[in-house]
C-alpha cells in the first residue's frame, strides 16, 4: 500500500539525486509512521480466510484439516471439489516451468482432477500456481515449510513480468501447514492414492435471501497493473451489481481507505501534499514528487466525492447510481488525461441527474481543522469487527461480514456473492451459466418427475441442486423428491387429474374431491373401471341398461348412448320409454287451459276479497257514526236532573 524508495529520474544530477533521495526517505519514514499509528490505535486484525480440505483416503491419515484460501486465482466460493493429489519428483518448489521437465499434470478421461502439492520457498506463491497451472492441474496444495500459524498467500509487489500471469492465474490454491503437508508427502511417497476434498461452501455466511457486500476501493487510476484490473472488473461487474441491487437482492456499500498523518508531522510538506482537514486524512503522493503531477490529498477528496456521490443516490433510493458515476468518472476524467478534477466530476454528476449541492455540502470544508464525519467514518469501519479482519489489502471485497479471497474478475466475484444466498433464494443471476452449471439438465440430478405433466423435483440452486417436491399452481406435492412426489390437498384434481385417469380427447375426468381434502378416483357416468389405470365404455345397448322399450332404437355412443322411437313417438329419457306427439300436444293444450281457470278463480277470489274487505270497513263506520248521535243525547238529559238535585 505504500510506495517504494527509489530514484524516480536517474538523469538528474548527484547533488540534486541526493536532495530527492532525502525527501524520499522521510516520506517513507512518515508513511511508516502512519502505518504505525493506524495499527497501533486500531489494534489491527488481520483474519486469515480458509476453506476446509477433507482427506477422504487413503484410511490412515483421513480427516478434515484448515487451509488458507490464496488472494489470487478464482475460488470455487459456495462449491466443492474433489481430487486426486500428487507430489512431483522434481521441480518440487514449482518456481520453474515443468515443461522443463516433461511433467505434464493433465487428468485422463474418467479419473480425478490432480491436485499438485507443491513446497514453499524460492519463488513467489503465484509464480508456483501458474506454473502448477500450466502444466494441467486443477488445484495447488502449498505446503508450509515452517511451523506457524497460516498465512495468506497474495500476490507480489507489482511488476510487469508478474502482471502477465497473476491475471491469467484461474485455478484455485490453498496453504496448509508444514506437519499435514508432510503427512501427505509421507503416503504419496508410501505408494498411496491420496485423495481429498477441497470444500469452500461455508467459506461465505449465508444466513438469508439477502447478501450485504462492501467493496474498498481507492480513486486513483495511475497506481499500476492493479489499478487497471480494478477498473476493468468495476466496468464488468456494473451490470450484474446494478441487477442484484435493484431487485433488492443485495444491499452494497463503498468504501475508501485513508490515513492519518502523525500530529507531529502536519505542518510538513509531505502532510499538505498528501492530506486534507489538516492531516486527518491522508493518501500517498502518486508521483512522490511534491512539485508536480496530481497530490495525495486529490485522491482523498475525489475519494470523499464518490463516498458523498453514494450517500446522496441511497437517499434517492438509487444507490446503484455510484457504479455509473465511478466508471463514468474513470472514463471521462482521468489522471492520464488530465482531468481528474472537480470539474469534469461535476459535468458527471449532473449527467446522472444527481443534487450536486447536496454533494458539495455532503463533502465539508478539506481546510477545515475538524473531522470529516464521513471519512471518519471510513477510517473507523476499516477496523475488522465480529469474524472480519482488518482491511489492509486494496482492493477487498467483503462478503457477508467475511474477506473474498481471489481474483477480483466478475465471474469470480459473482460466485461469492451468490454463495452468500440461503440456498433457494439466489436470484436469476446466480443461476446464469456465468455463475453456475444447471445440474437439473443432466439426467433431471437424479430427483422425481412426472414427464407427461412435465413437473420436476429438480430445483436448481447456486451450490448445485436440492430434490424438494413441488408446488404447483397452489398444490403441494409431498414425497421424498427422489422416487416420489405425490400432489396433496385441496386442488389436487387440478394437477394431472390428482393421478386419476382421464379422457383427454372428450374431456372426461373421474377425480373427486372429498371434505376431507383427500381424493376418490371414481370412473365418471358412462364408464367401468378402478378409476385409475383405467376407465371403460358401458355399453347401455348391449348390456340392456337403457332403451329398452319396443318402440325404442338404441346407439352407443363413448360415455353415454342415443335412443331414438319409432314412427311420430317421442322417447322420455327420465321414463325410458316412448309417448305420442299427439298425446303429448293435447296434454299440453288441456293443460294450458287448466292454467288458464285456475288464473281466472285465482283473480275472481281475490277480488271477491277486496270487496267483502271494503264493504265491511264502510258498514263499520257507518254504525260508529249512529252510535256517536245516540251516546250525545244521553248526556244532554242526564245533566238537569243533576241541578235540581243540588238546588234541593
Amino acid at each position: 500500500m505504500f510506495l517504494k524508495l527509489i530514484d524516480p529520474n536517474p538523469t538528474k544530477t548527484p547533488r540534486v539525486k541526493r536532495k530527492k533521495k532525502m525527501e524520499l526517505r522521510r516520506l517513507h519514514l512518515l508513511q511508516g509512521f502512519v502505518l504505525l499509528s493506524v495499527i497501533g490505535n486500531c489494534y489491527a486484525r488481520f483474519v486469515v480466510e480458509k476453506n476446509s480440505l477433507t482427506v477422504t483416503s487413503p484410511e490412515n491419515i483421513k480427516g478434515t484439516h484448515d487451509s488458507a484460501i490464496g488472494n489470487f486465482g478464482i475460488p470455487q466460493y459456495g462449491r466443492s471439489m474433489a481430487g486426486a493429489v500428487v507430489y512431483a519428483k522434481e521441480n518440487q518448489n514449482a518456481c520453474k516451468s515443468f515443461d522443463d521437465f516433461g511433467i505434464s499434470f493433465h487428468s485422463k478421461p474418467g479419473s480425478f482432477p490432480t491436485f499438485v502439492l507443491v513446497g514453499r520457498g524460492d519463488c513467489f506463491f503465484a509464480l508456483k500456481v501458474w506454473n502448477v497451472q500450466k502444466a494441467g492441474a486443477s488445484a495447488v496444495l502449498v505446503a508450509d515449510d515452517i511451523e506457524e500459524a497460516l498465512i495468506t498467500m497474495d500476490t507480489p509487489e507489482e511488476g510487469i513480468s508478474s502482471a502477465k500471469y497473476i491475471e491469467n492465474i484461474t485455478i484455485p490454491s490453498a496453504l496448509i501447514e508444514k506437519t499435514f503437508g508432510e503427512t501427505l508427502k509421507k503416503a504419496i511417497s508410501g505408494g498411496d492414492m491420496v485423495n481429498v476434498n477441497l470444500d469452500w461452501r461455508e467459506a461465505v455466511p449465508h444466513p438469508d435471501d439477502r447478501v450485504e457486500y462492501e467493496l474498498w476501493i481507492n480513486s486513483n487510476d495511475e497506481c499500476g497493473i492493479k489499478c487497471d484490473m480494478l477498473m476493468e472488473f468495476m466496468k464488468d461487474f456494473k451490470g450484474a451489481a446494478q441487477i442484484l441491487e435493484k431487485g433488492g437482492y443485495t444491499q452494497f456499500t463503498p468504501h475508501y481507505i485513508t490515513w492519518y498523518c502523525p500530529r507531529a508531522f502536519t505542518l510538513s510538506r509531505q502532510c499538505k501534499s498528501q492530506c486534507i482537514n489538516h492531516g486527518r486524512y491522508c493518501a500517498p503522493d502518486l508521483e512522490q514528487d511534491f512539485s508536480s503531477g496530481y497530490e495525495g490529498k486529490d485522491v482523498v477528496i475525489e475519494n470523499l466525492r464518490q463516498l458523498c456521490v453514494f450517500k446522496v443516490a441511497n437517499e434517492t433510493n438509487k444507490p446503484w447510481l455510484w457504479w455509473d458515476y465511478v466508471t463514468e468518472f474513470h472514463i471521462r476524467c482521468s489522471m492520464k488525461d488530465k482531468k481528474y478534477n472537480k470539474e469534469c466530476a461535476d459535468d458527471v454528476i449532473k449527467s446522472l441527474g444527481l443534487d450536486g449541492k447536496k454533494i458539495e455540502k455532503c463533502m465539508g470544508d478539506p481546510d477545515a481543522d475538524s473531522d470529516n464525519p464521513v471519512l471518519k467514518e471510513e477510517q473507523n469501519a476499516q477496523v475488522g469487527k465480529g469474524s472480519r479482519g482488518d482491511v489492509t489489502i486494496m482492493p477487498t471485497l467483503v462478503v457477508n461480514n467475511r474477506q473474498y479471497r481471489g481474483k477480483l474478475a466478475k465471474g469470480a466475484v459473482l460466485k461469492a456473492i451468490c454463495a452468500g444466498f440461503e440456498e433457494t433464494t439466489e436470484p436469476a443471476v446466480c443461476l446464469s451459466g456465468d455463475a453456475e452449471t444447471n445440474e437439473c439438465l443432466d439426467t433431471n440430478g437424479g430427483c422425481w418427475q412426472d414427464k407427461v405433466a412435465n413437473l420436476t423435483a429438480c430445483k436448481d440452486t447456486f451450490r448445485g441442486r436440492v430434490c424438494e417436491c413441488p408446488l404447483v399452481d397452489g398444490v403441494q406435492f409431498k414425497g421424498d423428491g427422489y422416487s416420489h412426489c405425490e400432489a396433496s390437498g385441496p386442488g389436487r384434481c387440478k394437477i394431472n387429474n390428482g393421478g386419476c385417469w382421464h379422457d383427454l380427447h372428450d374431456g372426461h375426468a373421474c377425480c373427486f374431491e372429498q371434505d376431507i381434502g383427500d381424493v376418490k378416483c371414481q370412473c365418471p357416468p358412462g364408464f367401468k373401471g378402478d378409476g385409475v389405470k383405467s376407465c371403460e365404455d358401458i355399453d347401455e345397448c348391449n348390456e340392456k341398461k337403457a332403451c329398452q322399450c319396443l318402440e325404442c332404437s338404441c346407439k352407443n355412443t363413448w360415455g353415454s348412448y342415443e335412443c331414438t322411437c319409432s314412427g311420430d313417438l317421442l322417447y322420455i329419457r327420465d321414463h325410458d320409454t316412448c309417448i305420442s306427439k299427439r298425446g303429448t300436444e293435447v296434454r299440453s293444450a288441456m293443460a294450458a287451459v287448466w292454467v288458464i281457470l285456475i288464473g281466472l278463480a285465482t283473480a275472481g277470489g281475490g277480488a271477491y276479497l277486496v270487496y267483502k274487505y271494503r264493504l265491511r270497513s264502510y258498514m263499520d263506520s257507518e254504525i260508529r257514526a249512529i252510535m256517536a248521535q245516540y251516546m250525545h243525547l244521553d248526556s244532554q238529559a242526564e245533566n238537569p236532573n243533576h241541578l235540581n238535585e243540588g238546588r234541593a
